[in-house]
């Protein structure tokens, strides 16, 4: 089965960046939609950005656009999600998900174990 592996949270200023990594192992990342999503405690999921199998359109959330920019090698097996201009209410355990014919916000059959985002002074 597809596994995905988050990697590359922190702790970060305001204002600050961060590259975010989904990597796949046992498979590859053909023909898969990738998107990302965070949570928070207290909140539901909350759907952050996802990107086409091909790389070649990518969607984003009202409040992460142009800040945020999702891409993927699938050469790598890996999708990124560069964070700019962070914001303390980005703070979240961010996964990223996978699935076919899920773009752009699922339903998504595979799921990482998440990375922790905290934005803080």
């Amino acid at each position: 089965q597809l596994q995905l592996v988050e990697s590359g949270g922190g702790l970060v200023q305001p204002g600050g960046s961060l590259r975010l990594s989904c990597a796949a192992s046992r498979y590859t990342l053909d023909y898969l939609a990738i998107g990302w999503f965070r949570r928070t405690p207290g909140k539901e999921r909350e759907f952050v950005a996802a990107v086409s199998w091909s790389g070649g359109v990518a969607k984003y959330s009202d409040s992460v656009q142009g800040r945020f920019t999702i891409s993927r090698d699938n050469a790598k097996s890996t999708v990124y999600l560069q964070m700019n201009t962070l914001k303390p209410e980005d703070t979240a355990v961010y996964y990223c998900a996978a699935g076919y014919r899920s773009y752009p916000r699922g339903p998504y059959a595979y799921w990482g174990q998440g990375t922790q985002v905290t934005v803080s002074s």
